[in-house]
């Protein structure tokens, strides 16, 4: 699983430093290419001649290297990498990253990387129980780091409590574990459509909602990170698609995502329906713009064609249908409801009634039912991590499907 994978330890001055060289042998005969930063300071716990031997490849401390005449590129090295991983990393470098404080190659390093990153921390008791570190893996973790848990232990300090950095072959199961699942939806091609739509009043006035579209670009950076290919059908929003592996297209009306649904419909494998859909349009939109005239004005409204329902006619075997399912009340009958009646495989129910949830937030708080009647709810969190949450219960229900 590992190999062929460029992996970048960054090493800092703690004292489980002494660890890592056995982290290092584990991964290079797993078949991954390894390179190593170190701060200064983690000189003083581990040799770089050790790890350049282990790596084989020279210990990176600062862009240029005097004795080779060689330039350390932070850019490139964020761009090789397929993960980078702090261990030990301690509180000084977590409050750095937190808060983007370059002053090493390492922290550099961090802040250019397009990859996933992994933090394992490593300090005394009371410094990992300190609300300042609390607070900045809080930070790391909501910027979409993965954070491996320090272990109650025996510490360098003869107490015994929370902070030991996690043993290296337990990071390398965690390590493992991250690109199987990491390659979980390769050649799967997923549809992903978010945002809301916006029906025409009249060239400058429309009907719509207050959909982010947050949500469903969760899912597709989600989706893409595991491997699938991802056509984003999105409504009018403001977010940014930054994933090479999203195909990105914009609409603005419930027919507009209607057709683009029609034309990738038949290649998907996937369909995960996030967009909050306008339930009604207007009948007649005016050419131009209405005036203010001091009485009151009628605007006739008709149903938007129902997208989940339409395609569910034309479903395929083999295809899964994902759906979501914004309540105010009786969530769960509801749901299940639309469940039945659109062909379902998963719906993903949200509810306003839930503080930090729903739309124009960054949270979210869900309850996902599967077709075979499993419920899975969900605590309020961030919307990438919710969105980790709603493909892993897909994954399960594509492997139970096919276990039928």
């Amino acid at each position: 699983m590992l190999k062929g994978k460029h992996i970048v330890i960054g090493i800092t001055g703690g004292i489980a430093a002494y660890k890592i060289p056995f982290l290092v042998r584990l991964l290079v005969r797993e078949g991954a290419e390894v390179r190593v930063i170190m701060t200064p300071s983690a000189k003083d716990f581990v040799t770089p001649l050790t790890l350049a031997t282990l790596s084989q490849h020279d210990v990176i401390f600062h862009p240029f290297n005097h004795e080779t005449g060689a330039w350390n590129s932070h850019v490139e090295l964020g761009q090789w990498a397929d993960l980078m991983l702090f261990a030990p990393a301690t509180a000084n470098t977590l409050g750095k990253m937190a808060h983007g404080i370059a002053d090493n190659f390492l922290v550099t390093a961090y802040l250019s990387a397009k990859c996933p990153v992994m933090i394992a921390p490593s300090m005394d008791l009371d410094m990992y129980q300190h609300p300042t570190t609390r607070k900045n893996l809080e930070i790391l973790r909501g910027f979409g780091n993965i954070i491996i848990d320090a272990q109650v232990g025996e510490l360098a300090s003869g107490l015994s409590g929370p902070g030991r950095m996690e043993e290296p072959e337990n990071i390398l199961q965690v390590i493992s574990n991250f690109f199987f699942q990491r390659a979980a939806l390769t050649g799967k091609r997923i549809l992903v459509t978010a945002g809301p739509t916006y029906e025409p009043i009249d060239p400058v006035r429309f009907v719509g909602n207050h959909s982010s579209g947050l949500m469903g670009f969760s899912i597709a950076e989600e989706a893409a990170s595991r491997g699938g290919e991802v056509v984003l059908i999105t409504g009018p929003v403001t977010l940014n698609s930054n994933h090479p592996g999203i195909r990105r297209i914009d609409v603005k009306t419930a027919s507009e995502m209607h057709q683009a649904c029609l034309d990738f419909i038949g290649e998907t494998d996937i369909l995960i329906m996030a967009a909050a859909v306008a339930d009604y349009t207007l009948d007649h939109p005016a050419l131009e713009k209405l005036k203010k005239k001091g009485d009151n004005i009628t605007l006739t409204l008709s149903p938007t064609v129902d997208i989940l329902k339409e395609l569910g006619k034309n479903k395929r075997s083999g295809q899964f249908f994902a759906g979501f399912a914004l309540e105010t009340e009786n969530a769960l009958l509801n749901a299940r409801k639309k469940l039945k009646n659109k062909s379902l495989d998963l719906i993903v129910i949200n509810s306003l009634e839930d503080t930090g949830a729903g739309f124009g937030v960054t949270t979210n708080k869900v309850t996902i039912i599967s077709r075979s009647g499993k419920i899975v709810a969900g605590e309020l969190k961030p919307k990438r991590e919710v969105a980790s949450d709603i493909v892993d219960e897909i994954l399960v229900s594509l492997k139970s499907n096919q276990s039928l």
